[in-house]
Order: structure tokens, then sequence, then C-alpha cells
């Protein structure tokens, strides 16, 4: 067996590392369906965010869902990297550890950085999740 790579490991909790390595991302379906299902759930702009509260001392991770009705493949891929790299810049200003899981909506096509990153903003601060 090798050795873990860094991705591999999880962070120490004074690290304020900026990364999404696997621990902050939600691996299976039945965690999808557990945050849709016991969560919440919050609609702004380009998005819609489902949430569910963890314990104190978790970290908080990311699930990312996009459908075939926004667009092909490069326009899902492109709604993705745009979502992931929000909660990556912002995953330290969360009030508390949760499972997130955003859901892209049609209106995300064609929409830039700013764009998205002002929605999910604006969704984290009407959920009151953001410090």
């Amino acid at each position: 067996m090798s050795a873990p790579t860094p991705d591999d490991r999880p962070p120490t909790p004074d690290a304020r590392r900026l990364g999404l390595g696997r621990w902050l991302r939600l691996p299976h379906s039945r965690d999808f369906a557990r945050v849709r299902q016991a969560g919440e759930r919050l609609a702004q702009g380009c998005l819609i965010a489902n949430w569910d509260k963890l314990p104190a001392g978790a970290s908080p991770r990311l699930g990312v869902v996009t459908s075939k009705k926004i667009g092909g493949a490069v326009v899902r891929n492109r709604a993705r990297r745009l979502l992931r790299e929000s909660f990556r810049r912002h995953q330290h200003e969360l009030a508390q550890p949760v499972d997130l899981v955003l859901v892209a909506r049609n209106s995300i096509a064609g929409k830039g950085f700013a764009e998205v990153e002002k929605d999910y903003l604006a969704a984290l601060k009407r959920a009151g999740l953001r410090k």
C-alpha cells in the first residue's frame, strides 16, 4: 500500500488553505439524498442550495448537481467549476459546518464567475450560513 497523498489526508484544524480536496466533497449519492431530504432548501438566482448542518468541528462538504437541461457537457462542466470555485473561495466564511448541495439552474449558462459568486454569497446570507 502506498503512502497517502496530500489530497487523501484530512485537513488540520488550524489550516486555512483554500483547497478543495476529497474530504470536502460529498462522495456518495446517499449523501446527496440525505441532504436534499433532511436538510433545508433555498433558491437564489442561478442556483438552488440544499444544506444539512453538521456537528461542530466537522469540515464543510460540497456536492454539485448539473442537469442536462442546462446545456451540453461543456456548459455543465463550466457550471460545476463555477459553483465549486465559489465554495472553495468562501468555505472559511461559513458560520458552521454544513453538507451543501448546489444545484445549477438553467440561468447559469453564459454567466461569469462574478455573477455566480454573487448568487452563491446571497444564498448563504439569506440562509444564515455566512459569518
